[in-house]
Parts: C-alpha cells; sequence; structure tokens
C-alpha cells in the first residue's frame, strides 16, 4: 500500500487525485495547493485524502506536506519543477512529474558538465534553455534519485506522456527507425468562443515559442505553425491540416534517439485543433509577441492583452455541462504516432492509433472533459505502475519514452481498463501522402 502527494489541484491533478483513490495499492493520498478552496472541495468528493496546503515557492513547505509519502505526483506549472525535485530528494520519494522544465538552465551552466557537453549550435534563446534543463534533468538530477535508490520519471500526462510511451512501444515492430511524427488534433469544437479546453497561459505560451523538431540528428528551432501536412485517417470526415507546434517529444526521442528509438534521425510534433486555428492568425500579426510596445500612448505586452480576453478552460463541472448543453459542433480528433524505418530491410510504416473518449463520453464517464479525461487518467496510470512496483530496481530518472516494452504492455494493459486503446497498422510509407 503506497501513500501519495498530489501536488497541485488543477484539471490534471484533481482528475488522477480521483483515480487513486479509488485504486486499492493506495492507503493514502495527501492533496495539496495553494488554494485551500480547491484543497477542502476535493477532499470532500474523495475517501483517502487528506488536505494541505502549500506554498509551491517554498521547499519546505513542500518537504513538509511529502513526509512519509512514497510518490510525488507534480502536477504543478514547470516553474516549480526544480523546487520539487529538491523535495522528493529530501524526502527520498519517488517523484512524477506531467512535464519537463526549462527552468534548470542556470544549474546547467553551473555545472562542470556543461564544459563536457555543449550547446547544439543554431538554437534560439529559448530552445537552450529547454536543452539546457533537459541535460540537468539527465546528468544532474538522475544520478541524485540514484543516489537515493528512487525513480523519476517526467512527461506522464497524455503528450508528452502516453505518446512517448505509444511512440516507444512502435519500436517494436522496426530493425531501425529513421522517423517518428506524433500527430495530435483536438478536434473538440463548442459553439461558444472556447478555443482552449486545457490551460490557455499554457496552450498560448507554447504556440508563441520557437517550436522544436529532431532533423537529421540535430536539435534544430522551427518556426510556429510551419511546414504543414496533411493527414485523413479512415475515422475523419474531412483531411486535417496539422502544424508545427512546441512540444516536448521532440527533445525527449533526440536525447534517446540511440537507446530507445533505433538510431532516430528525425522527429516532429505535429498539432491542429481550435486552439491551433485561433492563434494561428494572432501569430503572424504580432499578436502572441511578448515585447512591451506603445499603442495610442499605453504600453502595452501584446500576449497579456490577448490572454486577458481568452475565457478560461472549463474545470468544474456545472461549467461543462453548460457547454455540452449549448452543444458542440464538432467532438473529434486524433492521436497518431508514425513511426517510419526499416524492418527485415524493407521501409515499412508503424502507424499506432490511440483510441479515448471524447468530449460528451468523458463527461458520461467522469464529469469532466476528454482532455482533463486523457491527460488525468494518463498521469494516473504511470502513477499506477508506481504503486504495482512496475518501476521496482529502477532508479535514476527517466522520460515516458524510455518505458521497456514489458513496462508498455503493462502501461497499456491498464489504459485498456480506462477505454484508452491502441490500434497498430503495418503499412507501405508510400500510403501516406500530404
Amino acid at each position: 500500500m503506497k501513500k501519495v502527494l498530489v501536488l497541485g489541484l488543477g484539471a490534471q491533478g484533481s482528475a488522477a487525485a480521483k483515480r487513486l483513490d479509488k485504486d486499492p495499492g493506495v492507503s493514502e493520498i495527501v492533496v495539496a495547493d495553494y488554494n485551500m478552496k480547491a484543497v477542502n472541495a476535493l477532499v470532500e468528493e474523495l475517501d483517502k485524502a487528506k488536505g494541505v496546503q502549500v506554498d509551491a515557492f517554498d521547499v519546505n513547505s513542500i518537504i513538509a506536506a511529502a513526509e512519509g509519502c512514497d510518490l510525488i505526483l507534480n502536477a504543478l506549472a514547470l516553474t516549480f519543477n526544480p523546487i520539487v525535485l529538491d523535495a522528493a530528494l529530501a524526502v527520498k520519494a519517488n517523484y512524477q512529474d506531467y512535464n519537463g522544465t526549462d527552468k534548470l538552465y542556470e544549474m546547467w551552466d553551473a555545472s562542470e558538465l556543461s564544459k563536457e557537453y555543449p550547446v547544439p549550435e543554431g538554437l534560439s534563446e529559448e530552445t537552450e534553455k529547454w536543452w539546457k534543463s533537459y541535460m540537468a534533468m539527465y546528468k544532474i538530477y538522475g544520478p541524485k534519485f540514484k543516489e537515493i535508490g528512487k525513480l523519476a520519471l517526467f512527461g506522464t500526462g497524455s503528450a508528452p506522456g502516453l505518446i512517448c510511451a505509444a511512440s516507444k512501444y512502435t519500436m517494436r515492430y522496426l530493425d531501425t527507425c529513421d522517423s517518428i511524427y506524433n500527430i495530435v488534433w483536438e478536434g473538440a469544437y463548442a459553439k461558444r468562443f472556447q478555443p482552449f479546453w486545457w490551460s490557455p497561459i499554457t496552450a498560448m505560451s507554447d504556440m508563441s515559442d520557437p517550436a522544436v523538431a529532431l532533423e537529421n540528428g540535430k536539435i534544430i528551432d522551427t518556426e510556429p505553425f510551419s511546414r504543414p501536412i496533411k493527414r485523413q485517417y479512415e475515422y475523419m470526415d474531412e483531411p486535417i491540416i496539422f502544424r508545427e507546434h512546441c512540444h516536448d517529444e521532440p527533445f525527449q526521442y533526440a536525447f534517446n534517439a540511440e537507446t530507445e528509438f533505433k538510431g532516430l534521425k528525425n522527429s516532429y510534433f505535429k498539432y491542429a485543433g481550435a486552439g491551433m486555428d485561433f492563434a494561428s492568425q494572432l501569430y503572424p500579426a504580432g499578436l502572441l509577441s511578448h515585447e512591451e510596445e506603445e499603442f495610442n500612448g499605453q504600453k502595452i505586452v501584446p500576449f497579456d492583452f490577448i490572454m486577458s480576453h481568452i475565457p478560461a478552460a472549463p474545470h468544474f463541472k456545472e461549467d461543462i455541462e453548460e457547454i455540452l448543453e449549448e452543444g458542440l459542433a464538432l467532438d473529434a480528433g486524433c492521436m497518431v504516432i508514425e513511426s517510419y524505418g526499416k524492418k527485415d530491410g524493407k521501409d515499412v510504416l508503424v502507424e499506432t492509433h490511440v483510441f479515448a473518449p471524447g468530449v460528451v463520453e468523458s463527461f458520461e464517464l467522469a464529469g469532466i472533459t476528454a482532455e482533463m479525461y486523457l491527460t488525468g487518467q494518463s498521469g494516473y496510470l504511470f502513477s499506477k505502475m508506481f504503486i504495482n512496483d512496475q518501476f521496482e530496481g529502477m532508479s535514476g530518472l527517466i522520460s515516458s519514452d524510455m518505458l521497456t516494452q514489458e513496462q508498455c504492455d503493462k502501461f497499456f494493459e491498464y489504459a485498456a481498463e480506462l477505454q484508452i486503446t491502441l490500434d497498430t497498422k503495418i503499412k507501405d510509407p508510400s500510403e501516406v501522402c500530404d
């Protein structure tokens, strides 16, 4: 029986906590947030939970909440990752994070390791911060967790997370891998103006940053919303255009290209949906800029001004129900992994589709949106791997693309119980055309 701290009670943390509450392997859940209203409301819904208030800027506050816990599930914004990592080390707990972080670049710059591993040439300042922070996670925090005999696992939502495990899963069908496309369409369109079903600030920040790809074995910056590809899978009514988007997956796969992805040379994250439709019109107009400018005698930051007019993602059951009662214009989507490589000397495409409940079905099942369902349940599934000792004997720090094939099988066995399934097709690459 395990004791788990769920830190951060937004859509992802609260969804995972509700699922953990039903897990027979969990003895107690500590739900923690600065917002005690959110803490108390969640505690009332759960049977195994106690609530505490934490100041996520204060490592001692997190340490106090985490005492005696076997696992810390961090669902806070990535700003707090370094603080929570340090708290996990202090209490000697396993650590799980929905995200990576770009907040460790100064630690990397100050380390002797930075001299041994130079930054790839040609990256933007923002991408350099991500690269350095990933190196700090793997190379600095990894040994620290190994020293205490615990495991830190990051990138454990739906994307990154489930999609990374599914990408690793496809490697069983290839002898060598040349390219991986992670393709996501959030095709849930409300009749009202509701461009985002999850944190608008996180989504729009990603959309305003340089996109990243692995190309010819090198991490490169790409222009947001550029390099369109077109796909129409058999369950789509019409072709969808997917574009470049800043995301973790190309980073994770780049670092693990040889060890996990059979010599991978190219990796792309392609995205489409209501949020992309909205933001793609703002970006070329300069309205996602973070630079202060003067307008009619007033100083404004375009990004901040735009954000002030975007509705929050629906979180509470009554808010979601209100949107559903108004009706959806579309309730669709896809998550697809296209892995290109060779098997027995022949060119092969391994096309894996992730199927999960849509908005209406997610609300019927759990009173939450499809985004909350897939990301929250995915987070729980990685927690379940800890709870059921699927990582027994492992220590250090890994990302979600570094599961073994046996662990992938177990992960998706658990996922199927929550109506999240995989469908894999082996194709000739010529069957796919833009």
